[in-house]
């Protein structure tokens, strides 16, 4: 959800530079099931433009035509939206569609609040009653930002808002991946990462010739020497990838990353070739705690009978997901119960 909503924030940057108004619509409540559950927003402008998405495609239409009496009005309202006969969509949704402005200090500590890699929240006041109706009820979010807290309607005061229904959602800090290797098999994983929407950071050797252009949705691209790695912002919204197809290589970055604790801890190559390295590793740091093996994937990704350089990064990227969602891969058809638990 942060990369969405950091999407969201940038788009509506650009659209104010432009002279446009924008309306955000927030799915606040749910009945049933969805393609997307509440907390998802998108960002329509009064060109007929949006960015972002609150289903798979069969109610954004519905929404902008909404969102045209917010246009109209500058007054926050909430529609429902019943896809009972929609093909995919079995559920009610209910949204919050209000006024958007960014102000200057607004995107100032967001932005910062993003490098510094600190979780934010997002508060929604509405009143279910009055969905698809006229109302007087002040209904709008407000984003907290550590003890700073802001409107999205620039005029509006938190206090006024109405206490009928209420919405609210944490966002952690961005989530990130550390590629370690610069072969062609990391460019893949890292457009792919990229594409959900992580940052993703690339380590490669100090003799290594390509750049960043060589890696299409980086973030970064980082050539420390071994010795001179800092793993200091490898946290717990952090997965690890290992996968430079040098054994040597291999060992001295894990001997870099032995103090990390990342969410995910991958490794390249087959069983054989992880206990080398495990082995290897050992021999330096003897007294190394469990806890950093538990994290080991190796070979990583899941069992999708993956070949060539995507398939291995959606192997990868697969079981990464399924780690952070402690879930246990299988089949959709062989689960008992809702697809979102």
């Amino acid at each position: 959800m942060t990369h969405e909503f950091k999407s969201i924030i940038r788009q509506a940057v650009a659209w104010q530079n432009q002279g446009k108004r924008m309306v955000l619509a927030t799915v606040v409540a749910l009945e049933g099931s969805s393609y997307r559950r509440p907390g998802v927003r998108m960002l329509l402008a009064d060109d007929g433009n949006w960015v972002g998405a609150v289903s798979g495609g069969c109610v954004e239409k519905e929404v902008y035509r909404y969102a045209l009496r917010v246009f109209e009005s500058g007054k926050a309202r909430v529609m429902s939206y019943d896809g009972t006969y929609r093909l995919g969509c079995e559920g009610t949704l209910y949204l919050l569609l209000e006024p958007f402005e960014v102000g200057d200090e607004l995107l100032k500590t967001f932005e910062s609040y993003l490098s510094k890699r600190q979780k934010f929240s997002i508060e929604s006041a509405f009143n279910l009653v009055s969905a698809n109706e006229d109302s007087s009820e002040i209904m709008g979010s407000e984003i907290s930002l550590g003890s700073k807290k802001f409107t999205f309607q620039l005029d509006l005061l938190t206090e006024n808002l109405t206490e009928a229904n209420r919405f609210s959602q944490e966002f952690p800090p961005l989530f990130q991946l550390c590629i370690f290797g610069a072969e062609h098999d990391a460019v893949a994983l890292c457009q792919m990462a990229s594409n959900l929407g992580w940052e993703v950071h690339i380590y490669a050797s100090p003799d290594e010739q390509k750049t960043q252009q060589f890696f299409p949705g980086s973030t970064s691209f980082q050539t420390p020497t071994f010795e001179a790695l800092d793993s200091s912002g490898i946290d717990s919204n952090t997965a690890v990838m290992l996968m430079t197809h040098s054994f040597n290589k291999d060992v001295q970055y894990l001997m870099a990353l032995k103090d990390a604790r990342p969410a995910y801890f991958g490794l390249l190559g087959p069983a054989h070739r992880r206990e080398r390295l495990l082995s290897k590793f050992l021999e330096y740091f003897p007294e190394t705690d469990l806890d950093f093996f538990e994290k080991m994937h190796g070979p990583a990704g899941i069992n999708i009978g993956a070949e060539n350089a995507y398939e291995i990064a959606v192997s990868i990227l697969a079981e990464i997901l399924s780690v952070l969602r402690d879930q246990d891969p299988q089949p959709l058809k062989d689960k008992s119960g809702r697809i979102h638990a």
